[in-house]
């Protein structure tokens, strides 16, 4: 097969996604213990734990007042900074640059009137991509009477909803009123099967971790030394060439995360020497998804590190059956590696606050909706 896999979309399984209260226990343990700023250096909240009808989330608590704060934990920077940084993949049409920065800017009042910034978060794992367990109306009703109120002041939001994944979860909490914000264009990896169709650059891929000089580095070989490599990789890819508005994971975040069997990591190094290339796997249930992604840009392009990192995930979620959401980006990449689109939603719960507010998240809700997907689909941002 070659060029883009085409791929039925799978029905939503209550497997999917199922967070272990071990491990969010050591998880908020760890943002406990450990300055924030410590573990993601851009970002600032506060984390906790939260049990609502058996089951158990992380649970990110802003207040709006944060200056510069991760989108992760800030709408404004996501809908505002980041959106506009992403009109550079624009900078051989100026025009329609200009007219996408010009959208953007009028849309910047609208965004802040809505005060999402004042949030509550659920199941915020602090990646870009976190997915949700399966939801059910009553267990959307009992969030939404707890959560509003505890917090009579702050927007209830859960980000990463796609409708590939979470049709169920996302009919349910539009049952209880929230409104759905389409965030992005994503790319999911959903067959599950021991022996997946390969494309020919999957293929190839495999081809080139084969035939590679650089060291598979497994799971239980990371050093100290690694961790802090692992920083500067990342640093170049996510920070330096994309943009610095993306989370700023550190070398105590890597370490800690791994240490305590949130994430795992593999990678590749030079013969004896330093690593080249990372990647952190964070798998959740039957869900699989890659909050980092890291190599030595300054390497040529031949060398294909970014390429055999991205097989190392796939491989993983094929070996372990599981469900592969490769999140944002490299669309064309991702199509090419049997991948699928799918418009990732942010759930906000705005009911009981301010008319201002409410009235500003739906406008926001249809905004994107008329305007925001169609352009997310049209230029695969």
């Amino acid at each position: 097969m070659s060029g883009a896999a085409v791929m039925e979309k799978p029905t939503q399984q209550a497997d999917r996604v199922e967070n272990k209260p071990a491990k969010i226990e050591a998880f908020v343990r760890l943002f406990n213990e450990v300055s924030v700023c410590d573990l993601v250096a851009n970002l600032d909240t506060k984390v906790e734990t939260l049990e609502i009808a058996g089951q158990v989330f992380p649970l990110t608590l802003n207040d709006g007042s944060e200056a510069h704060n991760c989108y992760i934990c800030c709408p404004t920077s996501a809908y505002i900074d980041y959106a506009m940084d992403e009109t550079r993949n624009f900078a051989a049409h100026p025009l329609l640059r200009r007219a996408l920065s010009t959208l953007i800017g009028a849309c910047a009042p609208l965004v802040r009137a809505s005060g999402l910034d004042r949030q509550a978060q659920v199941n915020n794992w602090l990646y870009s991509t976190n997915p949700v367990p399966l939801l059910d109306r009553p267990t959307a009703v009992s969030l939404r009477a707890a959560l509003t109120a505890r917090f009579p002041d702050r927007a209830i939001v859960i980000r990463s909803l796609n409708d590939i994944a979470d049709p169920a979860t996302m009919a349910a909490l539009r049952a209880e009123g929230f409104r759905m914000l389409a965030a992005r264009q994503i790319y999911i990896f959903a067959d599950r099967s021991a022996a997946p169709a390969m494309t020919r650059d999957m293929k190839r891929d495999r081809a080139c971790l084969r035939t590679t000089p650089f060291e598979r580095v497994g799971n239980e070989d990371f050093t100290e030394a690694d961790y802090a490599r692992a920083e500067q990789l990342y640093t170049m890819l996510y920070l330096d060439k994309y943009t610095p508005l993306n989370p700023h994971y550190t070398a105590r975040y890597i370490a800690e995360m791994h240490r305590r069997g949130i994430i795992s990591l593999a990678g590749l190094r030079r013969p004896r020497g330093e690593l080249v290339a990372v990647t952190g796997l964070f798998e959740n249930g039957g869900t699989l998804t890659q909050p980092i992604v890291g190599y030595d840009t300054s390497m040529p392009v031949a060398d294909g590190l970014y390429r055999m990192m991205m097989a190392v995930a796939q491989d993983h979620a094929t070996l372990r059956g599981l469900f592969f959401n490769m999140s944002a980006g490299a669309a064309d990449f991702k199509r090419r590696r049997g991948a699928v689109a799918a418009i990732e939603y942010n759930a906000v719960y705005a009911g009981h606050l301010a008319l201002r507010r409410r009235m500003a998240i739906r406008v926001m809700e249809a905004v994107l909706a008329w305007v925001g997907i169609p352009l997310l689909r049209r230029f695969e941002l």
